[in-house]
């Protein structure tokens, strides 16, 4: 298996065997059970289809009760979550694919619906690209957003935080295409790869990866193996 689905803990330090302070991101990664396989035949790829956390569930009786606040898994969820004999539907749900595995070479690992993968597939010392979505800044300025140095402070000027100049007047008479501007900052998908893992915590489902990846705490990411 390539991968799972974890949840973003936050950071804390860890000293190795050299006594070396190594900052480290906790990944908090439940077994997650396999709810959907696809083969090469139906999509062109193998892949499967996991998932993570639980969905709340509608009472089975109504008559006379108040309707509980808050979201609930609906027929067709409960009915996917049922074909994996899972008693509730999975919170989220993302899909890896098998044959881009590190060693391409290798034979294709198979996987059956009701299969569950834990944080055993992560070893220390092996090295795993991690994707979340990072942290939402709403509209901010080209200072903040990309890291322009402004106007001078002193002298008069009192264009400190922006832009300038965004084109020339005569030719080409237009603002280039791809011109960094003030805009929606954050809340984008983002991979962090080469990550190497520190220490994996099986009875806690704990995965401790060196360094940071995207997103705030309790953030959902993916963890996947690197060749």
């Amino acid at each position: 298996m390539i991968g799972i689905i974890g949840k973003k803990l936050g950071m804390t330090q860890i000293f190795n065997e050299e006594g070396m302070q190594i900052p480290c991101t906790v990944v908090e990664a439940t077994p997650n059970p396999v709810t959907k396989v696809v083969n090469a035949e139906q999509a062109g790829f193998a892949s499967v289809e996991l998932g993570f956390g639980a969905q709340r569930l509608a009472r089975e009786s109504k008559k006379g009760e108040r309707t509980p606040k808050g979201r609930r898994a609906n027929k067709a969820e409960i009915g996917h979550a049922a074909k994996a004999g899972l008693p509730a539907p999975p919170a989220v749900l993302r899909s890896f694919r098998l044959d881009d595995a590190p060693g391409r070479d290798a034979e294709v690992p198979t996987y059956s619906v009701g299969d569950v993968i834990t944080v055993g597939i992560f070893a220390p010392g092996e090295y795993v690209k991690v994707t979340g979505t990072s942290k939402g800044r709403g509209f901010q300025g080209v200072v903040k957003r990309y890291g322009i140095g402004g106007g001078p402070n002193t002298h008069g000027n009192t264009k400190h935080r922006r832009p300038g100049s965004i084109g020339p007047g005569t030719d080409p008479s237009r603002v280039i295409k791809g011109k960094k501007m003030p805009g929606h900052y954050g809340a984008a998908r983002h991979t962090a790869t080469s990550l190497r893992v520190e220490k994996i915590d099986a009875e806690r489902n704990l995965i401790y990866i060196r360094g940071s990846v995207a997103g705030p705490t309790n953030g959902i990411v993916l963890v996947r193996k690197q060749g």
